[in-house]
């Protein structure tokens, strides 16, 4: 049985093309999962664009935000069967006896290979995907919305597990897109007094970040972080995918405050770290997530904590694809999702 699957076949600009792939075939400890939603995220534009950072493994089914029922269970798996509701980590092989791994931290394992770039992800009909990082999804979340488990869980980690928010902080988020929207609703989850800045032509973006209560500020935003007593605000979130929105959040966090850096910026840094040194800055580094992380994620969309309806522009076909990843491409969606035909 063959479906259309997104697939990036080469390095170069521009080579994603639907291609009709056979059904994949599990090993022991897998589970078939038929895909109800795939959300499209900024790592497979940047892959369609050829401006990506990473090695890939081509030709690769694009997609690793999705969930579906499984259809097929491998014979060593426990715990699982067939249709169960579930959401998928993104990390589809990883070394058992990494250091890393044994930490419980396999997001962090070197040889870590992610759907959509390692192994084929998602969007297709059929994905293959190990029974260990599968998660349960309530009946009562949808999975138009569940699909985004996994942004919601990059952003989980950057703010409340690699940053120190308490209640009434004042924490800056620059960088307006879909990572960058999703932290500061959690930094407010957390308690704190959220600004995010973006630029003019983000104006669509900062509309739907006010709607989970942030300040928007367009371009400068040195007036808002000293605004309580002169020194800058508490924590900056830079969500951005520009080098330079370092220096700018060097400039703007107070003495013995912190960075949590989640936004990925190829471009040389080109300025002087003196001020991290000086101001006694934590800077902190924030990647992808681990198991722990998706149920406490899971967890807070069932109960509608936090709502991810705000940041979805739309669902298209797989079939359509192209036109859903021009949408964000462009900043007229924040997130676009895709479904299986």
């Amino acid at each position: 049985m063959k479906s259309p699957a997104v697939v990036n076949y080469a390095p170069e600009k521009g080579c994603v093309e639907i291609r009709e792939l056979d059904q994949p075939v599990i090993g022991t400890g897998d589970v078939l999962l038929e895909v109800a939603n795939v959300g499209v995220c900024g790592s497979d534009l940047h892959q369609w664009t050829a401006d990506h950072s990473w090695p890939v493994n081509y030709p690769v089914v694009l997609g690793h935000e999705f969930g579906g029922h499984i259809i097929q269970v491998g014979k060593d798996v426990e715990l699982w069967q067939e249709g169960d509701r579930v959401v998928s980590e993104t990390a589809a092989i990883i070394s058992q006896t990494n250091p890393m791994t044994r930490r419980g931290l396999y997001n962090l394992d070197p040889t870590r290979k992610g759907f959509g770039y390692g192994v084929n992800g998602a969007m297709t009909k059929y994905v293959k995907v190990p029974a260990r990082i599968l998660h349960h999804v309530p009946d009562g979340l949808p999975f138009g919305q569940a699909c985004l488990t996994e942004p919601c869980c990059v952003a989980y980690n950057a703010v409340v597990k690699n940053a120190r928010i308490e209640p009434g902080d004042r924490v800056l988020v620059l960088g307006p897109g879909t990572i960058g929207i999703l932290c500061a609703a959690m930094a407010r989850l957390c308690g704190a007094e959220v600004a995010i800045v973006g630029l003019a032509q983000d104006a669509h973006r900062l509309k739907i970040a006010k709607s989970y209560g942030c300040e928007v500020i367009i371009g400068e935003a040195k007036t808002w972080a000293m605004a309580r007593d002169g020194l800058g605000c508490d924590g900056v979130i830079d969500a951005a995918g520009a080098s330079i929105t370092l220096k700018i959040a060097l400039d703007l966090v107070r003495p013995a405050g912190w960075i949590s850096k989640v936004g990925w910026g190829p471009q040389p840094l080109g300025f002087n770290l003196d001020p991290l040194v000086q101001k006694n800055i934590t800077l902190q580094g924030s990647f992808s997530h681990n198991w722990p992380v998706w149920e406490r994620v899971i967890a807070l969309l069932a109960s509608g904590q936090l709502d991810v309806k705000p940041i979805i522009g739309g669902v298209w076909p797989i079939t359509e694809w192209h036109t859903a990843f021009e949408k964000m491409h462009h900043g007229e969606v924040v997130k676009a999702v895709l479904k299986p035909v």
